[in-house]
This record gives structure tokens, C-alpha cells and sequence, in this order.
């Protein structure tokens, strides 16, 4: 019983990448700690744990849905579970729609604005899937997706949205953006031969690159704002500089080698998020 139960759980996880939910904790994070100049409380970092992992559980189970009769002609997914028949598609609505109604629940715990916010962001999760097939701009949809984290953080802390949080969405938004490039290149002669809409089909891996590397440049110009616009001081600058550097380290990578490109998505990214949030972590404590 217990193994079939573990077994099953391995699947959803594996469905949704439960472990790639580190891309947008942490500046959900950032943003509540600078909205409340310090520590939010235990109860809104649950929320905000519920929150994140449900709204990226939904949007990650709807892409998988509807990428299900795409996913089984690629070589590279046609294993995931929603392919190989280990998680069904009746399965796959239900997982989908208990994490909307969890995530509109958690909203509505938070505040006011945090719930009538709910349905639109959901909306705007639910759209890259849809939006990848007529439409080469559904990397920056995905990145809006992943930018809606830092909104949500300070409204749930200040029920209201501030400047620096916008220009900390944007720079998410184009840091994910960059990033999506980046892996999209591994399916560029796939997306050529079936017609979907993404930028490396219709650029070229050379461009897609230049691409990619001028999405980062946005980036660290709008967290540099946000720093700037937050007050957060000099360790908010350290932040600012070392994700420049491990960006700039992530374009070596793939631009050397394009088999070195999970590393460059998944580990490099997957700590920028961490390193930035522990120097606004000691921002809050030493200035």
C-alpha cells in the first residue's frame, strides 16, 4: 500500500518538476522580507509556500495536459509521465483543477487583493501552453509567469503593489525569459518540423543566443532598480552583481557546449534564486 502511494507521488512529482519550484520561492521571499523590512511571520510563509507550490503545480499540470499529444513525438519527453500512461488524463484535470481551488483558498486566507488577483494569475499560468502554439513571445509569457512571484509577495504582506516590485517582477520575467531561450535550443529541429512558435525555430541557435544574453542584460538593469528603488543597500548590490556572474557563467556554458545546457538551467539557475535572497536576508540584518 505505502509503496504504491510512494509510487504515485513519484509520478506527480516527476509530472510537474516539484524540484524546479526553487525558481520562484525564493523571490516570492525577497519580496515579503523587503515589504516587511524583515521577518513576515510563520503563517504567511505558509501561505506563501502553499501559494507558490499550488499556482506552479497548476500551471505545470495544464502544460503537461495539453502538451501531451506534442510531448509523445519528441524524443526528449516522450517519457514523461503524462506520455507513458502513468499518470492519465483524467488524473492529470483533477491534480489541475484541486491545486486552482487550493491556491484561490490561499489567496483568499491572505487578503482581499491577494484573492481578487487569484483567477487573473491563474489565467496568466495556464496561457504559455496555449500561447507556444501560434505565438513566438510565450517565453516571455512563461517569464511573466514566474514574475507574478515577487507581486504576489509584497501584496501579501502590504495588500498593495510597490514600484520596486515591479521592477524585481520584470527582471524575473526576463531572467526566466533568457533562461527558456536557452533550453528551447535542445528542441530547436523539433519545433521547426511540427510548427511551434519558438524563438530558436525561427531565429537560429546564433541569435536565440544573442537573444538570451540581452534578456540577462535586462535583467540585472531592472533588479539593479529594484535595489536602488528598495534601499536595500550594499548587499542588495552584491546580489545585483553576483547574479550577473552566474548569469555570465550560464552563457559560457551553453555557448561552449550545448550538452551542458540542463546544467546551465537547472543548477545555475536554481541557486541564483537562493544567493539573491540570503544577501537581502543579510541586508534586513546588517543594515
Amino acid at each position: 500500500m505505502f509503496a504504491g502511494i510512494q509510487k504515485r507521488l513519484n509520478d506527480f512529482s516527476e509530472l510537474v518538476m516539484f524540484k524546479h519550484s526553487v525558481f520562484s520561492l525564493p523571490f516570492i521571499f525577497i519580496a515579503m522580507i523587503v515589504a516587511s523590512h524583515g521577518w513576515f511571520g510563520w503563517r504567511l510563509f505558509i501561505l506563501g509556500i502553499l501559494a507558490a507550490v499550488s499556482a506552479r503545480n497548476f500551471a505545470m499540470g495544464v502544460n503537461r495536459y495539453l502538451d501531451r499529444d506534442i510531448d509523445a513525438l519528441n524524443p526528449r519527453t516522450k517519457n514523461r509521465p503524462s506520455v507513458d500512461g502513468r499518470v492519465s488524463s483524467a488524473q492529470m484535470l483533477f491534480f489541475i483543477v484541486i491545486n486552482a481551488i487550493l491556491f484561490i483558498l490561499v489567496a483568499w486566507a491572505i487578503n482581499d487583493l491577494a484573492f481578487k488577483l487569484s483567477i487573473p494569475i491563474l489565467i496568466v499560468l495556464g496561457a504559455y501552453t496555449l500561447f507556444k502554439r501560434f505565438s513566438a513571445l510565450a517565453h516571455l509569457v512563461l517569464g511573466l509567469s514566474l514574475g507574478l512571484a515577487p507581486i504576489a509577495g509584497v501584496v501579501a504582506v502590504s495588500d498593495t503593489v510597490t514600484l520596486w516590485s515591479v521592477y524585481l517582477a520584470v527582471g524575473v520575467m526576463f531572467w526566466v525569459a533568457g533562461f527558456d531561450l536557452l533550453y528551447s535550443l535542445q528542441d530547436m529541429e523539433f519545433d521547426k518540423k511540427h510548427n511551434l512558435h519558438s524563438i530558436p525555430s525561427k531565429l537560429g541557435a546564433k541569435n536565440t543566443l544573442r537573444l538570451a544574453l540581452l534578456f540577462h542584460i535586462l535583467t540585472i538593469i531592472f533588479w539593479g532598480l529594484f535595489t536602488a528603488t528598495s534601499k536595500i543597500g550594499v548587499c542588495g548590490w552584491l546580489a545585483v552583481v553576483f547574479s550577473a556572474l552566474m548569469l555570465g557563467y550560464e552563457h559560457y556554458l551553453v555557448r561552449k557546449d550545448f550538452t551542458k545546457i540542463d546544467r546551465a538551467f537547472f543548477t545555475v539557475n536554481g541557486y541564483l534564486g537562493f544567493v539573491f535572497l540570503i544577501f537581502v536576508i543579510l541586508s534586513q540584518i546588517f543594515e
